[in-house]
């Protein structure tokens, strides 16, 4: 077993192969339900044997002292330690399952749940041989604070995620939103120490992950950080937690439930308020409860009900409702036909009147797994600057994305350049510009981006990459304008004695 610190290659080396162990036995999409579950037991007990030697060190080899609860940060049950579990030689998948629900049962603040139900039993699937393997695999190295720190474990962690969103396919929206996309939507709301931290659609946790490493790197106090998620899968609200703890964070709350069935952060029958919001919902979806939603006791149908084929604007509303009258912004990924389809007009106008709308942004193609849709962010305030309000900025960043080896991502000059364009709320020809609110609802409360950014920066022959309505928007805006202008030309002409009708 290696007791020297990990450096990161040699971590994502050791994760990842404990994945390929599983090839052939189980479907790629199901990795991430023993790999996560075996990867975090390890570490808590690393951790915790890392734990003992120091109190045995400081109470002189006082033995009581292990005992102390206040002196560690998981209490691992006697008989059910990583050793303990590495010493059976039938019947694998029993101690797994019993160590997993003693650890829970001796953490239940913490840890009740956090394992998941993966089929750790099923001889099938996973035969004794298979699971000694993988065990044999993780006790190569030791995963203590000293071997491998919080801030590189998660990396790692985050790393695997990525990876099986990869090797997994069609499940991996859901659980994976690409991380510069993340760390750019952070960039733009700016995280303050102290403040609460909320995501409604948590997934694996990354956005709030990203929020408390942006104060980390700011140099500013994040451990006063209050974060909180909603995840309506068992398996990946699991992970997500997981996540949180190999991360160093300590104060947060994840539920897993349906957000807009049972949002499960209530406070005097009333929705909880956050500081900061940051979410990806799940686009479009057409499987929710909208009679419900009809007569939402937490009034989260302030700008109307969605249609039952898409509820994007229940997520809205829900992530509106949860700001802070006073604080609250939020950074909402959503796909673009949330900015002009007809069927939600009536609740954009309504959005659009209400000036909590400050900034929207395209971002460029390809950036979500298995899919070339384009997506933009809104940024939502409560409070507006005095010199933003009644305006809304867009910003037309679909060309600033870099691909290599069939992956489209963020690199930091890009993710700077529109966070600056944001911060400096400015008109750049071509990139931002800003519209006021009675300019919007002369155009129909319409949102998309080419009706206001004059221009492009596109490439000589690029292919275009809005949708076909965002197109003709655009199309009938430059129209509009050359109407308008020659109108004043016309009138102009006339006004200083020239023919009209020449």
């Amino acid at each position: 077993m290696s007791s020297s610190r990990i450096t990161l290659d040699e971590l994502k080396s050791y994760l990842w192969n404990s994945a390929v162990l599983l090839r052939t036995h189980i479907d790629a999409g199901s990795y991430k339900q023993y790999i996560f579950p075996l990867m975090f037991f390890k570490r808590i007990c690393d951790v915790y044997d890392e734990e003992c030697a120091e109190i045995l060190e400081e109470y002189d080899g006082d033995e009581d002292a292990l005992e102390w609860e206040e002196n560690h940060r998981f209490i691992v049950p006697k008989g059910f330690h990583w050793n303990d579990v590495r010493s059976v030689s039938e019947n694998v998948g029993v101690a797994i399952v019993n160590a997993f629900r003693a650890i829970e049962k001796g953490n239940p603040e913490k840890l009740q749940g956090v394992f998941g139900d993966g089929a750790w039993t099923n001889k099938n699937r996973l035969p004794d041989k298979l699971l000694k393997d993988l065990i044999e695999h993780f006790s190569s190295k030791t995963l203590s604070m000293k071997n491998c720190p919080e801030d590189e474990l998660g990396q790692g962690y985050e790393y695997l995620i990525k990876k099986f969103a990869d090797d997994s396919g069609h499940t991996a929206q859901e659980f994976y939103t690409n991380r510069t996309v993340v760390h750019l939507m952070t960039e733009m709301l700016t995280p303050q120490s102290g403040e609460s931290i909320y995501d409604p659609t948590c997934g694996s946790a990354g956005m709030l992950i990203s929020a408390i490493a942006y104060l980390k790197q700011q140099g500013l106090e994040w451990r006063n950080v209050r974060a909180y998620g909603q995840e309506i899968n068992a398996l990946t609200s699991a992970i997500g937690r997981m996540n949180l703890f190999l991360h160093g964070v300590k104060d947060f709350h994840i539920v897993n439930d349906d957000t807009l069935k049972k949002p499960a952060f209530v406070e005097h029958g009333d929705l909880m308020q956050f500081d900061l919001v940051l979410a990806n919902p799940p686009y479009s979806i057409k499987q929710w409860d909208r009679e419900a939603f009809l007569a939402d006791k937490y009034g989260r149908n302030f700008l109307g009900t969605p249609p039952q084929g898409r509820a994007d604007y229940a997520f809205f509303q829900h992530i509106l409702k949860s700001l802070n009258p006073n604080t609250g912004r939020c950074a909402i990924l959503f796909p673009h036909g949330v900015l002009f389809r007809d069927e939600e007009r009536e609740m954009r106008e309504k959005l659009v009147r209400s000036d909590l709308v400050e900034c929207v942004i395209g971002i460029g193609k390809n950036l979500f797994f298995n899919s070339p849709m384009e997506a933009c962010i809104i940024i939502c305030r409560t409070r507006k600057a005095h010199s933003r309000k009644g305006q809304v900025l867009f910003i037309d960043a679909r060309y600033e994305v870099t691909r290599r080896k069939a992956e489209s991502y963020l690199e930091e000059d890009h993710i700077q350049k529109i966070a600056q364009a944001y911060t400096e709320f400015k008109v750049q020809d071509g990139f931002s510009a800003i519209a006021t609110v009675e300019q919007i609802i002369g155009y129909d409360s319409k949102l998309s981006i080419p009706l206001y950014v004059s221009g492009s920066n596109s490439v000589d022959n690029e292919e275009t990459l809005y949708s076909a309505e965002e197109a003709l928007d655009g199309w009938l805006a430059s129209s509009d304008a050359f109407r308008k202008s020659y109108e004043t030309l016309k009138y102009m002409l006339f006004e200083n004695g020239g023919d009209e009708n020449a």
